[in-house]
């Protein structure tokens, strides 16, 4: 696996800190800024909503761009925003910082997942995806409880100064360890490429119009709202871990980074298996780990009155979930090999919507006096829509029995 893919792993580990750290933060923003918790809570819903938008638009915007220039580009946007928001005042400036920030880390995920797929053998995509989506469970993991920790003990702002400083890094690798390829953009329609050639599609970007007709097929448009649905159930429970942790199972309060740590290295675990094994059998480990997550969430729920069963689940779920996601995404590039340039940015805003759209309806659950176990029985019935509508892909719209996807099909 070439260095470079793990240095893009790193910034989004950096950007992944980012995104999720908040929720351990709000109350310290909401008292240094004269602000109410909703209010502060507001800047989490702002990051989200910016990646959903950001990701086709900074895709779009940076599509000829040479990948490193993009890629400094977007993770320098990324670094100023976190260092004006480490210094402002103003709510609605941390605020116009979210957005920004969220924004450049969307169209630095579409550059990366492009970037790190082009720099590796066919036969490695899903393992160089997996790498730079273990990003994410690392910042969990580590970033996360890292944030959490400085904003308690050094404040919020040191917080943000601390993403912005992990981030230089990544900034200086990419500048030697990247290659400056420019897109070719061609005028007309995508070209026709099986599976196996995707890798010298990566190096030739079609028309806009291509891309998106190629990424509006209802095979792929299924695929990403089955993957948006996955990560619904995942971040919906992942949400309410702490109250269904401390208010069902009785676990003290003390258990609670521990756990979310537990669901982080399940993740590192599943992305890292994943990503060994996907390339080869990418639509058996996807079946089976959406199956394998249904099951689990439905345990969970019903189990959650003991902290062996919790303690045991929490890990199985963080592997089962981030494990199935990587693959997804990389089931997303297969499935349009026509839009190189733009099927990572659908892939990140599927996940995203997702990530935004669990947790709201895991909270109406418990705003409807359903208890703090109900977002997991939210995650269940999420998983099994998602199960339905991958049926229904598979039955409605059957892969093309070529050569090439034989040899794909698992």
């Amino acid at each position: 696996m070439p260095f470079a893919v793990y240095v893009l792993g790193l910034a989004v580990f950096a950007q992944g800190t980012s995104e999720f750290m908040l929720s351990g933060l709000v109350s310290g923003i909401a008292a240094d800024l004269e602000v109410s918790i909703p209010a502060a809570g507001l800047l989490t819903s702002a990051f989200a909503v910016g990646m959903v938008i950001g990701a086709p638009l900074m895709a779009l915007f940076s599509r000829t761009w040479p990948r490193r220039r993009a890629l400094l580009t977007f993770l320098t946007a990324f670094v100023a925003a976190h260092v004006v928001g480490a210094l402002t005042p103003s709510y609605e400036v941390l605020l116009a910082t979210r957005i920004v920030g969220a924004l450049a880390n969307a169209g630095f995920w579409a550059v990366a997942l492009v970037a790190a797929i082009a720099m590796v053998e066919p036969a490695a995509r899903a393992r160089a995806t997996s790498v730079v989506v273990g990003g994410v469970t690392v910042a969990c993991v580590v970033g996360v409880p890292a944030g959490a920790l400085l904003g308690e003990h050094l404040g919020w702002r040191a917080a943000f100064w601390a993403v912005a400083v992990v981030s230089l890094p990544a900034l200086a690798a990419i500048v030697v360890s990247v290659p400056d390829e420019r897109p070719t953009t061609s005028g007309g329609d995508a070209p026709q490429a099986s599976v196996a050639s995707v890798a010298s599609v990566a190096s030739e970007s079609p028309s806009v119009r291509a891309e998106l007709r190629s990424l509006t097929g209802r095979r792929v448009l299924l695929t990403l709202l089955t993957m948006a649905l996955v990560q619904g159930a995942t971040f919906c429970a992942f949400s309410y871990l702490e109250p269904l942790a401390t208010r069902v199972t009785g676990l003290g309060a003390g258990w609670v980074p521990a756990l979310l740590a537990l669901f982080g290295v399940g993740s590192l675990v599943g992305v890292t298996l994943s990503g060994r094994v996907a390339d080869a059998r990418r639509n058996t480990l996807v079946a089976a780990g959406m199956a394998s997550l249904a099951l689990g969430w439905i345990a969970l729920a019903l189990g959650a009155m003991s902290p062996v069963a919790t303690v045991a689940l929490v890990f199985v779920q963080g592997m089962l979930a981030f494990g199935t996601g990587s693959a997804m995404i990389s089931q997303v590039f297969q499935l349009a090999p026509g839009a190189p340039t733009l099927a990572g940015s659908f892939a990140t805003a599927a996940f995203n919507i997702g990530a935004a759209a669990g947790p709201w309806l895991g909270g109406l659950t418990i705003d409807a006096g359903f208890g703090f176990r109900s977002p997991v029985w939210v995650s269940a019935a999420l998983m099994a829509l998602a199960l339905t509508t991958a049926a229904v892909t598979r039955l409605a719209c059957p892969l093309p029995l070529t050569k090439a996807t034989v040899v794909m099909k698992s």
